[in-house]
């Protein structure tokens, strides 16, 4: 069963100081060359090897500078590339839906959507909202598997009555789920949002088995009001308000990470006409036709276009996008996701989508990519992904461009490692 919970990063010292001088020595694969951005906030480093071995790092170093008892079995040549952190989606869903239409079996099409993950470089993806199959998939999965890692949080906790959402989220955590879910939010006025006593039924839950609570909002008094209750994570952006300088304080002394979810908002308008990013062959060398064809559709475009509420999103898109730089001003963890794998929005390219507008929304190239790596990891409560280290899993990107110089750089993308293996 895959379970990428906390692991102690073994430094490569201690990893050759096993190595007796009769012992035989460690295989290592070279990765060498290139640019290495690591995700832990320091310089980026020119010249620099990857050692990996069994899908792990043994060490980020100098070219040429192979340590006695490592011997280099493959080289692979990264110069003039650049090389950072596998990403990490902290709110996407995955369903299967997203797989070739010609798989049949629910859980290869499940298996489906973590490739078309990888290939864009999404390694790892928390779903936020997902059913037995997906649960099952993880479960089934290993820590070396071809395709971006996973964590489950079980069917979303919608229940108005307080004893059906704790039965709910019971059975979520007999399930050994990695989050619970519930939402707080009237799609803008249109529905009745969860009862403030359900909701503390939920969060009583997750204390009782120490699971966190990811909790959907729209409004910034139910983001107040959730982050007093035990939120662990803010799981959309703050989007009917500027945010003020109590919630700022709240953030901060909880630690509890803000997840934008731009994208989203992207999703709700954007088809009234044909995107640009339908021209963008970065997006349309992997576009499911299916969902390609649905978002193309004149009647949904039509609806789209006439919608009140797709309106709204648009209007929200534009508070989150000034709340964000506001709370990246002050020094609050962002962690990216996006809500991406519903329908037509489209999982990987919306990623790479993401920090681009993060970085519009005013964050800088370096900092988008670090809530994408480090931070991500540190609020999904994982510290052997997000950053290049010894110890970690060998989950990386190699691109052919300078993301630091410009976050669309992240189009370059030549290659993902998953634990050192080539997925893309």
């Amino acid at each position: 069963m895959l379970r990428i919970r906390r692991f102690t990063l073994l430094a490569l010292p201690a990893l050759l100081a096993s190595c007796s001088p009769t012992s035989e020595s460690i295989q290592a694969t070279a990765f060498a060359g290139a640019t290495v951005w690591d995700g832990t906030g320091a310089p980026p480093r020119p010249a620099t090897t990857l050692l990996v071995s069994d899908g792990r790092i043994l060490g980020v170093m100098p070219d040429g500078a192979i340590p006695d008892g490592v011997d280099v079995v493959e080289r692979v040549d990264l110069s003039g590339r650049w090389v950072i952190p596998g990403m990490i989606n902290t709110h996407g869903h995955v369903s299967g839906l997203w797989a070739d239409d010609a798989i049949d079996d629910p859980a290869a099409r499940v298996r489906g959507d973590l490739e078309l993950y990888a290939a864009y470089g999404v390694t790892t993806v928390a779903s936020l909202g997902d059913d037995a199959t997906v649960i099952a998939v993880r479960d089934g999965s290993t820590s070396l598997d071809p395709r971006a890692r996973l964590l489950v949080a079980g069917p979303v906790v919608t229940d108005f009555d307080p004893d059906a959402a704790r039965a709910t989220a019971r059975a979520n955590a007999d399930a050994s789920v990695d989050w619970l879910k519930l939402r707080v939010d009237d799609n803008l006025g249109t529905t009745e949002k969860m009862p403030w006593a359900a909701v503390q039924a939920v969060m009583d839950v997750g204390a009782e088995r120490g699971i966190p609570v990811s909790t959907h909002v729209f409004y910034l008094e139910d983001a107040k009001r959730l982050l007093d209750m035990g939120s662990g994570m803010i799981a959309h952006s703050v989007r009917d308000t500027p945010v003020d300088d109590a919630f700022v304080a709240r953030l901060r002394e909880t630690g509890v990470c803000y997840v934008p979810t731009l994208t989203r908002e992207v999703s709700t308008f954007v088809y009234a006409d044909r995107p640009d990013f339908f021209y963008d062959p970065f997006f349309t060398e992997r576009a499911h036709p299916g969902q390609l064809a649905l978002a193309s559709d004149p009647t949904f475009v039509s609806r789209m276009s006439a919608s009140p509420m797709a309106a709204g999103y648009r209007v929200a898109l534009e508070q989150a996008m000034q709340n964000l730089k506001t709370l990246s001003q002050a020094g609050i963890p962002v962690a990216m996701g996006t809500d991406s794998g519903p329908a037509a929005r489209f999982p990987g390219y919306f990623e790479h989508m993401e920090l681009w507008m993060m970085v519009d929304a005013g964050l800088t190239p370096a900092q988008a990519l670090t809530s994408a790596t480090s931070t991500a990891a540190a609020c999904l409560g994982l510290d052997d992904v997000g950053t290049l280290r010894a110890g970690g899993w060998a989950d990386f990107l190699v691109l052919g461009e300078d993301p630091l110089a410009d976050i669309h750089a992240t189009r370059s993308l030549e290659r993902v490692y998953v634990a050192g293996t080539a997925v893309r």
